[in-house]
């Protein structure tokens, strides 16, 4: 669908259309920002949790060698460092995701607001252009019935036995008067005529259109950043999976290498 072929005439649809985009990255901004927090204080309390089970007091206590002791350490150093892993995470989605798509989503209402402003103007102008019109055709249709009425009482004064010369020259006078003052009337509305023939025809077929396609253009690159952040949000923690595992794998390996007989 091109908006400004077939959208020409549907201003307030494309205005509530390109609204609800706008509340869905501010909205996917927040659910994002909620995940970051959620991470951030999963990853404070897993670091809590192992500087709670670590092992205390003297040097001679920490330094077990019994191998069920040593793992247990190595396990909560392990998980140290996994939430290390999910601050990461909520540092780059805070960074990678909600600060650019908030920095994007100023852009992007500037940028529909400037469209929306462009066509609201581009129909004030259009409108004023009518009324202009309206006005100097009412013009022209006063000045046209002046002119008849002129026209006939010079007629009736030619006719009037009574009248003198000097009075039907004056009526004469004051018809033609009225009569080249109605045709530069008919002169002005034609002119007019002809200047909102042409802005009516470059409103509906170019500039609306015009403006409307880029609100397209705008609304479909929205769509498209969007598209990214979501897969972001997942790509996000792939990255931090090869760490994760491999604090896992190191959790498993101090299971795997404690040696009862010891």
């Amino acid at each position: 669908m091109d908006w400004g072929t077939d959208l020409w005439d549907q201003y307030d649809h494309i205005d509530k259309h390109t609204q609800s985009g706008l509340d869905l990255v501010e909205r996917y901004i927040k659910f994002v920002k909620e995940r970051t927090e959620i991470e951030q204080s999963y990853a404070k309390q897993l670091r809590n949790l192992s500087k709670k089970y670590a092992k205390r007091g003297g040097k001679e206590e920490q330094d077990c060698k019994f191998s069920n002791h040593a793992s247990l350490q190595e396990i909560l150093n392990e998980l140290n460092d996994y939430a290390g892993q999910r601050e990461l995470i909520a540092e780059n989605m805070m960074t990678g995701i909600c600060v650019d798509l908030t920095k994007y989503l100023q852009d992007l209402k500037q940028e529909r607001k400037t469209h929306l402003t462009d066509a609201k103007k581009a129909q004030q102008n259009l409108e004023i252009s009518f009324k202009q019109l309206e006005s100097i055709k009412k013009r022209f249709a006063k000045e046209w019935a002046e002119t008849e009425k002129a026209t006939q009482q010079a007629e009736k004064t030619e006719n009037d036995i009574n009248a003198t010369r000097l009075d039907v020259e004056k009526a004469k006078t004051h018809a033609h008067g009225r009569i080249h003052t109605a045709e530069e009337c008919r002169n002005d509305y034609a002119a007019q005529l002809q200047k909102y023939n042409k802005e009516q025809n470059f409103f509906y077929y170019t500039e609306i259109p015009q403006i409307f396609n880029k609100m397209q253009d705008m609304d479909e690159l929205r769509i498209r950043r969007m598209a990214e952040g979501y897969c972001q949000f997942a790509d996000i923690e792939k990255k931090v999976q090869p760490i994760i595992s491999k604090c896992l794998e190191g959790i498993s390996t101090a299971g795997v290498k404690i040696n009862e007989k010891q």
